[in-house]
């Protein structure tokens, strides 16, 4: 529960000094996170993973100059995520560590790194939003934004979207083998439309997006994958094509940031056909704050709400649900859409999320 406390309350001196060390904590492990979006981007984190090495000897090998591979390499070893042997000078990534901040697959979290670099750009206009109201719209994100969302995701839906994800939505990788006609709304950069293309060749596939540049990405790795059966298109998914219908639709951590979800959601229900079925993933939470204290990325997700999700559709006149609108507020406003079946799923290797499955009444 929340306390309120006032200017007339003694100070426990004990408790400021401990807050004072959370706090200086909390902006060290800030700053960590760049050094970790520089090694990231840079290869140094890959180049750690393959053995290890001098800072000359992983500067080498990761084509980097070394006076910045020493110095970012000196934080990480006093963040304790690299060891360090000072009788050799190597510096090692231990396995452990590796599997979560390298490779392609779902355990890399390293790529989040890369977008609080890109969220901490934004505090400026955000701060001015505060005080004038509006928003920092979605076009300032890009093109950077189209490769941190792509990174973020990529791992999860290799790993788990034709497997894991979508045999939670009862029988529609039975209809997907059969063939049906889908959509993907907000699609970004389309790699979970060719991925379900290439699994499903017997249907159709078309993603949407407002971004021209995550379209253009999307068609590239289509043609580079042979995938015949998948299309793209820039669109504002309020005007989602109802006719012919789709039996099936996506939403992939799409809805919480549109300027009017509402809309969006009722656009979806009257582009199904009878029978079919739209699939949503979008944050796993509460939209009450005080059942969300004992969610430990919490404050990661509402910061992130701060400084994107809320403020693009804000920017835009919007509703700003946030991306912290939570279970209760989805199901309201997917019954207010006219859906009258919603099952929500915990997703596979993926804490930040549910699988909201809702059929239309």
């Amino acid at each position: 529960m929340t306390t309120e406390t006032t200017t007339s309350d003694p100070l426990d001196e004990a408790r400021v000094e401990r807050f004072a060390e959370r706090l200086l904590a909390t902006i060290t492990d800030g700053v960590v996170t760049l050094m970790i979006d520089l090694a990231h981007r840079t290869g140094l984190l890959e180049a750690l993973a393959a053995g290890p090495g001098t800072s000359q000897q992983l500067a080498t090998r990761a084509g980097l100059v070394e006076r910045y591979v020493r110095e970012c390499l000196a934080a990480l070893v006093t963040a304790r995520i690299v060891d360090h042997d000072p009788a050799t000078g190597r510096y090692a990534l231990p396995p452990e560590h590796a599997v979560c901040l390298t490779g392609p697959g779902s355990l890399n979290l390293a790529p989040f790194s890369r977008a609080a670099s890109l969220l901490a750009t934004h505090v400026p206009g955000v701060a001015r939003a505060f005080r004038e109201g509006g928003g920092v719209p979605y076009e300032a994100f890009r093109p950077e934004f189209t490769e941190v969302m792509d990174g973020l995701s990529r791992g999860l839906f290799d790993d788990q979207l034709v497997d894991g994800i979508l045999p939670l939505a009862g029988d529609l990788v039975d209809r997907l083998a059969a063939g049906i006609r889908v959509a993907d709304v907000g699609c970004g950069t389309g790699h979970a439309v060719a991925l379900m293309a290439r699994a499903f060749p017997r249907s159709t596939f078309v993603g949407y997006d407002l971004a021209e540049d995550a379209i253009a990405a999307a068609r590239a790795e289509a043609a580079q994958r042979g995938v015949g059966n998948a299309a793209f298109e820039v669109l504002d998914v309020l005007r989602l094509p109802t006719d012919p219908p789709f039996d099936a639709v996506f939403a992939f951590d799409a809805i919480h940031d549109q300027a009017d979800p509402a809309g969006v959601l009722a656009r979806i229900r009257a582009a199904l056909a009878p029978g079919g079925v739209f699939v949503m993933l979008d944050t796993k939470g509460s939209s009450v704050l005080e059942e969300n204290l004992d969610n430990p990325l919490a404050p990661l997700l509402y910061g992130i709400s701060t400084l994107h999700c809320m403020t693009v559709s804000l920017a835009r006149g919007g509703a700003g649900l946030g991306t912290m609108w939570g279970e209760q507020l989805a199901r309201r406003m997917l019954t207010d859409a006219g859906f009258g079946q919603v099952a929500v799923h915990d997703v596979p290797d993926d804490p930040f999320d549910v699988l909201y499955v809702a059929r239309p009444a």
